[in-house]
């Protein structure tokens, strides 16, 4: 077969067609230190600056070998436009949200007038068009973002949303659907900007805090509602061992799952999602990219392609104190595999 640009490769992965060989990227977060040192593109400024976030997102490409450009850089960009306040993070730790604007009930839901204008929601969107300036056409920009389950957590708070999927079910799938009308809209508006594909990261989906029961029975209608109305290449990442929701998670619409290391059987994995979803992952970002040396990622990359991995890629959002030799070795570790 010859060989195929990065965008198609990663497309026909995803997909199901027929690659040369699988992609090597990242579809969750890939800013390091090193990388931020490098370019003088750092957090906190990256995030809320375009060309600061467009140099440090193409970094990961250019100098780290991925073969695609992720950006932003955290899971807080449309909960602060929907009212969270967050704490801007640090150069190696990210932003996260620190207050909620539901968390006593869900009186007085109301969206933005213009969610396009809102918060860095315009600077995410600009950003799009400085990357696809600067890496062309063949290169594919993946937009991540929050969940709708993840979003509505944020909104109401961690504990008030569970509490809530209890006692009180009805305000539960209430802010649900606030939050994926928020999602929905936010992943149009980051399609318009030129971005090639979404990875949805919904943390809070996991069977590590929401019952598998409840995933199958409330949120993953929300993510099919999704899917259904967002028209591109997407990707799922829902964080731990998902081993428990994989067969629903595979009939949410998605083209591409992505896993992290612990889920126990990768081949098991590939019978499930057969036919409805590929998989991407599971190099363990914790323990192989930041704690690993690089013939521990090549070994990783080795086992992940044997068990029949469609996209090699991080399980999880790449630590920023990763270093960058671990990074290249994901890309160079997929090349070997195939020589």
């Amino acid at each position: 077969m010859e060989k195929l640009d990065p965008k198609t490769r990663l497309i026909n992965a995803l997909t199901g067609q027929p690659v040369d060989m699988a992609p090597a990227v990242s579809v969750t977060q890939t800013a390091i230190v090193e990388l931020m040192e490098m370019t003088g593109a750092a957090w906190p400024e990256a995030h809320t600056n375009a060309e600061k976030m467009a140099t440090l997102a193409v970094a990961s490409h250019e100098q780290g070998g991925l073969e695609a450009v992720r950006y932003p850089f955290c899971l807080t960009v449309l909960a602060e436009a929907m009212g969270c306040e967050v704490n801007m993070g640090t150069n190696n730790r990210q932003p996260s949200v620190t207050d909620h604007p539901y968390k006593s009930g869900i009186d007085g839901l109301q969206a933005p007038e213009n969610l396009a204008e809102t918060g860095r929601v315009p600077i995410v969107l600009e950003t799009a068009k400085i990357v696809r300036e600067m890496v062309g056409e063949d290169i594919p920009i993946i937009a991540g973002m929050e969940g709708p389950v993840t979003l509505a957590s944020d909104l109401a708070s961690v504990k008030k949303f569970m509490k809530w999927s209890i006692k009180k079910p009805d305000d539960f799938e209430a802010i649900l659907d606030f939050a994926t009308d928020a999602c929905i809209e936010y992943a149009s508006l980051l399609l318009d900007s030129g971005v090639d594909m979404i990875c949805v990261a919904d943390p809070v989906a996991s069977p590590d805090l929401m019952d598998p029961s409840t995933f199958d029975s409330i949120l993953k209608s929300r993510l099919i509602r999704f899917a259904d109305n967002i028209d591109c290449v997407k990707i799922l990442h829902v964080c731990g061992n998902v081993e428990p929701i994989l067969d629903m998670m595979a009939d949410c619409k998605f083209e591409g799952l992505s896993i992290e290391e612990k889920v126990p059987d990768l081949k098991a994995a590939k019978e499930t999602v057969k036919g409805r979803a590929t998989l991407v992952g599971n190099i363990s970002s914790p323990f192989v990219i930041l704690a690993g040396t690089p013939d521990d990622v090549k070994e990783n990359v080795r086992k992940a392609l044997d068990g029949g991995i469609d996209v090699v890629a991080p399980g999880c959002g790449i630590a920023p104190n990763s270093p960058l030799e671990n990074v290249k070795a994901l890309v160079e570790g997929r090349d070997e595999y195939y020589l």
